[in-house]
């Protein structure tokens, strides 16, 4: 018998699928992306049982089917090695009360069912076996590693320990110094965590060297100030405990098990690791038997973006080629943060930047990523935007992730979207009135699953609000949503599920028209009313003055702005249109695609060292060279308090310093607006009783961004009707609920409702569905009112 293995190459991204050797006791990865870890919330937790009934919870996360078979759809999508979010190897290194660990054999057990669950799946990878002339295309095993996190100073719990007594600026809780017998005790939790993983199945594990967690606090000085042998002046003791971890680890679990190290190569905190003592760490953890290093950037409590939308594609890998060009290490370098796409994971790979990509979110956003980027469908890829709203903002609470662009993320099993899995008595004519990111979503859900859909807009184009958000820096990525909405609406289109009708207003006379039977072929049973929000217009004398703009006038309508501006509102919408003018530029009208942001010009603004030649790669504030501002901005609200204080739990910070660094917009807060005078000048109060003052803002324009009001008056008009169409017309999105256009809201109701639309019991009022409450919320909100 003859046997050879040759390999193949992909037509569309070669180097992404060049299967990657791991050595004789591993073996080969089918393609060169990892899934990088992300705390889900799937992970499980060690609430008591006795503590569980009592928070009432609708999901207590017990059992971890739903991690695994999350794990599967992104493991059947074509990804080869997949990390799970963090577990603690023990109490002290908990993220949070009683959140999952891996100590005991109980616990160990409960994992398999997910190990088992992607070892099932076969990768199809770019290598044959021929046997006596027959040839098979290869496949490799589906394979998972666990992720040992342990926090530190960063436990949100009143117990947390570190390498020293410190204090966190992100956490309220002091960390307690590890005594030298508990860092030897912690190591062995380490190794001990390890074994466990390997026994429940895992293929290895990812130590998390990075981020400011444990092993990163022991690393530099700023938090290691011990005397011991694990701490000091030199980097040699205080990178002990990482050293040791990876030796007990590997002696532990054999040669036949991956061990994934994250070392932080860019620290981005004040007094953190230099390029000196990277290089030196990166050597010790090769000597100490890792498999594949993984890259780092940025402490939690970094004050620099590295991974939300306004950091561009890519930023942050020249950190990672500049190690892998030290030619210092052989074992594998993996770059990561903000790679959302193939033809960017292409482009590192191709330039030699790095031999693995990792990309976290992006499997949120679409688990088949990987599958239709080596099938060249890459305008079928819903790409992740890097909005945070639904994944890190609720790991920050205990809310179980998923992904504003994909609902189903995280919840597979409760949200099923299958093709043409109704009955043909379900099938329903439905339509949609509204095309932003509630009606793409209800109309691409319900005609896949098997319902006919009408999509009506006034507009000639789909993608509602998000037309307007493209246009605004940092959010370049909308572009994609609504590139692949287009695609998936055309796709059913041509399959006969769906017809697109832009340009048409829709009126209440004509839907009782269509839905009287006319046309004869194309009844509407059903309404969706997804026509969003109207600006609301603030009751200030004046306000019919030229100078006085709207919102929708400057982003949709591209209004020209003068050089000083009024910005009236400080919510989502005030500090985005204040960033558009910002750095818009009159003279150069093109909206930027995310792949046409300048990464230099933002690791610059940032005051990122791209030479590394500077501990933490953290420039000094007099170095740092600020594009300049295109104009001058008072940014105002009516409340007291911190403006941007309801913006996103992750990015809001991004926001106001972006705004506050520029040196060019000044924020107020409790102001009221008396009137707007003959020359467009605003008058304004500012404060109450005592403390209140008077000014005039000399500006050449005044923008209102004063919050939303829900377009409800086709609903409106079928409740009063009383007619048979006030139980067939049902209103979601923004039309549903104003708020802060939250299109994450919008995008998992319009989902939700399209897979019940059909049933009885969905009526008009009762036809708003979310995700069940898992236990670890309940617990989340519990100790939030205790420390309150």
């Amino acid at each position: 018998t003859t046997t050879t293995i040759t390999t193949t190459t992909n037509a569309h991204y070669p180097h992404m699928f060049t299967p990657l050797d791991l050595g004789p006791h591993i073996g080969s990865l089918p393609n060169r992306v990892i899934m990088g870890s992300m705390h889900t919330g799937l992970e499980g937790h060690s609430i008591p049982k006795l503590i569980l009934p009592f928070l009432n919870a609708e999901d207590d996360h017990t059992d971890l089917t739903e991690m695994a078979c999350y794990f599967a759809e992104r493991a059947k999508g074509g990804c080869g090695l997949m990390v799970t979010g963090g577990v603690s190897p023990n109490k002290q290194g908990w993220v949070g009360p009683f959140a999952g660990k891996l100590n005991t054999e109980t616990e160990r057990d409960k994992h398999k069912v997910v190990t088992d669950m992607v070892h099932s799946i076969r990768i199809p990878t770019y290598s044959t076996t021929t046997n006596n002339n027959n040839t098979t295309p290869a496949t490799e095993p589906g394979r998972i590693c666990l992720q040992i996190l342990h926090t530190g100073r960063y436990a949100y719990h009143p117990f947390p320990v570190s390498a020293s007594n410190t204090k966190s600026p992100i956490s309220p809780f002091k960390a307690k110094e590890l005594s030298t017998s508990d860092v030897k005790s912690t190591i062995r939790d380490f190794a001990n965590c390890a074994l466990l993983a390997k026994e429940a199945g895992y293929d290895g594990v990812e130590i998390m060297g990075s981020e400011g967690y444990l092993i990163n606090q022991f690393l530099v000085s700023k938090t290691n100030q011990r005397t011991d042998e694990y701490g000091g002046s030199n980097f040699g003791n205080r990178m002990r405990l990482a050293v040791e971890i990876v030796k007990e680890t590997r002696k532990a679990c054999g040669l036949d098990f991956i061990i994934i190290f994250r070392l932080s190569m860019l620290d981005l905190v004040k007094d953190g690791s230099s390029w000196e003592e990277i290089k030196v760490l990166a050597q010790a953890m090769e000597d100490a038997g890792v498999t594949i290093i993984n890259t780092g950037i940025g402490w939690h409590e970094a004050r620099i973006p590295t991974i939300a939308t306004s950091v561009p594609r890519g930023a942050f890998s020249f950190v990672t080629k500049k190690l892998r060009d030290e030619k210092i290490v052989s074992v594998p370098l993996c770059a990561t943060n903000r790679i959302n796409a193939p033809s960017t994971v292409e482009s590192i790979l191709a330039n030699g930047s790095a031999d693995l990509i990792s990309m976290a979110r992006p499997f949120l956003a679409d688990p088949e990523i990987i599958k239709k980027s080596r099938e060249g469908r890459d305008q079928e890829i819903n790409t992740c935007i890097a909005c945070n709203q639904a994944c890190l903002d609720h790991a920050f609470i205990g809310k179980t992730a998923s992904c504003l662009v994909n609902p189903r993320a995280c919840h597979e099993t409760e949200i099923m979207i299958e093709p043409d899995s109704i009955s043909s008595d379900e099938k329903l004519n439905i339509g949609v009135v509204g095309s932003g990111p509630a009606g793409m979503a209800f109309a691409h859900t319900a005609a896949t699953i098997g319902h006919h859909v009408t999509l009506f807009d006034k507009s000639d184009e789909i993608g509602g609000q998000f037309n307007m958000a493209k246009r605004v820096p940092g959010k370049e990525e909308f572009h994609e949503t609504i590139r692949y909405f287009t695609v998936q609406l055309e796709k059913l289109r041509k399959e006969g599920k769906l017809d697109m009708q832009l340009g048409t207003e829709m009126s209440y006379s004509e839907m009782e028209r269509r839905s009287g039977g006319y046309p004869v072929d194309g009844k509407i049973d059903k309404w969706i009313i997804a026509t969003g929000v109207d600006p609301r217009v603030p009751d200030i004398p004046g306000l019919d003055h030229p100078n006085v703009l709207s919102y929708i006038d400057v982003l949709r309508s591209k209004a020209k702005v003068g050089h000083k501006v009024a910005v009236i509102g400080a919510g989502g919408i005030g500090f985005d249109v204040s960033e558009y003018l910002l750095h818009h530029d009159d003279a150069d009208d093109h909206d930027k695609k995310a792949d046409e942001v300048d990464v230099d010009e933002f690791l610059e603004n940032w005051g990122v060292d791209k030479n590394k030649s500077v501990r933490a790669g953290l420039l000094p504030e007099e170095d740092i060279q600020m594009t300049k501002p295109h104009r001058e901005i008072v940014l105002m609200q009516r409340k007291k308090g911190k403006l941007g204080a309801g913006l996103g739990k992750t990015t809001g910070w991004i926001h106001r310093s972006t705004l506050l660094r520029s040196k060019q917009v000044e924020m107020i807060a409790e102001v009221s607006y008396d009137k707007i005078d003959a020359n467009g000048h605003l008058h304004i109060t500012i404060g109450k009783g005592d403390k209140k003052s008077t000014r005039v803002l000399e500006v050449d324009n005044i923008v209102l961004c004063a919050g939303q009001i829900s377009k409800r008056d086709l609903e409106e008009a079928a409740v009063e009707s009383g007619g048979d169409l006030t139980a067939k017309v049902f209103t979601i999105g923004g039309a549903y609920e104003a708020g802060e256009l939250d299109a994450k809201r919008a995008i998992d109701m319009g989902t939700r409702l399209a897979l019940r639309i059909k049933d009885d019991d969905v009526v008009p009022g009762k036809h708003a569905f979310q995700a069940d409450i898992g236990a670890e919320e309940k617990l989340y909100d519990t100790m939030m009112k205790l420390m309150r």
